[in-house]
């Protein structure tokens, strides 16, 4: 049923359809809804995808970074690079591991962290590197690869965004040491909340495995399928970061949809970049040669200067039209915490901090239709209407 005018367009809304319903009923009648076949079968299905040899399902991207690190042999005081410009997850993962986060400013075009930057951020105390693909658009994973091999680094890629990006044609998450992705209720693929881990060794999966599961040596379909009861040994102070069956059940059938998925999306993309084309505002940069671009958020850059509003007045005139929106991100250096504990200071990465104060994401789901679309890029033009706001 279309929704009407009146109704609140929420950001990020999943297209979920009657096959993962079914998949879910499936699993709550059989009562198996804690970490089963069908986790395992998700963890097949997304190396197949891949084209991976080994995946871990855990309940969030959070948990798939705090677990990489701690695989890759962090220690107390270890620095990781990573960019100003992304959720704190990513920083908090790093700080839980008991590593100090070490920022690199973007690269203004492409938000992405700039190589050079991270270059010159490296000491003896460098330990890794977490890139993240911003908004869906691969970074210089050649660049970012070469620094790793050059100064011994583990790689880590943050994947949150980036489910179907490729770079040179590689898919995002198989670069590196470690790939981390997000299946949260907003992403491009979603079991609810969710994340995924990509490794490039049987050891690194296996010791992962433990970690997630409280450090125990069985995991728990096993102790209790129809084989018989296996006894467990405590070998590690693990975690309770394991994926339930019940979310596997939406993942599966997400991922069977992935590539539709992904071309409604380039299709809104498209229609945005027309109809917004002519605005005084900074739209998302046109995807580089010879990669694919996840398509995950839409950014609009609001220059105060140029549009004679504000991001926040803008934020509120699309609110008041019903249309739901996304702030990504406020920048690292600009939350009082960070601050607090690191001494960092916007003015210190001053890309970051303007994207993040400009930035704005519409909404751009493979839920929407082309009434929606229409809707979104109606409340855009008239947010701009500086007469309208002020009435």
């Amino acid at each position: 049923m279309p929704r009407s005018k009146d109704q609140f367009l929420v950001f990020g809304s999943p297209a979920i359809e009657e096959a993962e319903m079914q998949e879910v009923m499936a699993s709550m009648r059989t009562g198996w809804l804690g970490t089963g076949p069908k986790v395992m079968r998700f963890e097949q299905d997304f190396c197949t995808y891949k084209g991976s040899q080994h995946a871990i399902a855990v309940n969030s991207c959070t948990a798939a970074l705090h677990l990489s690190l701690l695989a890759a042999g962090l220690n107390p005081g270890d620095e990781v690079i990573t960019t100003p410009l992304t959720f704190c997850a990513t920083a908090n993962a790093i700080i839980h591991a008991g590593g100090v986060p070490v920022l690199a400013d973007v690269d203004p075009e492409t938000m992405n962290i700039d190589p050079a930057q991270v270059e010159a951020k490296i000491t003896d105390r460098t330990k890794a590197i977490i890139p993240v693909h911003f908004a869906g658009r691969p970074c210089e994973m050649d660049a970012l690869c070469a620094l790793a091999e050059q100064y011994s680094l583990v790689l880590i890629e943050d994947c949150a965004h980036a489910i179907e990006t490729e770079y040179q044609g590689r898919k995002a998450g198989t670069f590196s040491n470690f790939g981390c992705f997000s299946f949260y209720v907003t992403k491009n693929i979603t079991t609810g909340e969710g994340g995924m881990i990509l490794t490039q060794t049987q050891e690194d999966t296996d010791r992962i495995k433990v970690l997630a599961l409280h450090g125990m040596s069985q995991d728990a379909w096993k102790r209790f399928s129809d084989d018989g009861y296996n006894h467990y040994q405590v070998v590690e102070a693990g975690f309770k970061y394991n994926m339930m069956d019940i979310q596997a059940a939406i993942g599966i059938h997400q991922l069977q949809r992935v590539t539709p998925y992904w071309n409604r999306r380039q299709q809104i993309w498209q229609q945005y970049n027309q109809a917004l084309a002519d605005l005084p505002l900074t739209l998302p940069t046109p995807p580089a040669p010879n990669t694919v671009h996840g398509y995950h958020l839409y950014t609009l850059l609001i220059d105060e200067s140029q549009t004679g509003i504000s991001r926040d007045q803008f934020l509120v005139a699309m609110h008041r039209q019903h249309i739901g929106t996304g702030v990504h991100y406020l920048s690292l250096p600009e939350h009082p915490y960070y601050q607090h504990r690191f001494g960092w200071q916007p003015q210190d990465y001053p890309h970051a901090t303007r994207i993040g104060q400009q930035t704005v994401s519409i909404p751009l789901s493979a839920k929407l239709n082309d009434l929606d679309v229409e809707d979104v890029v109606a409340a855009v033009h008239q947010s701009l209407d500086t007469s309208a706001i002020a009435a």
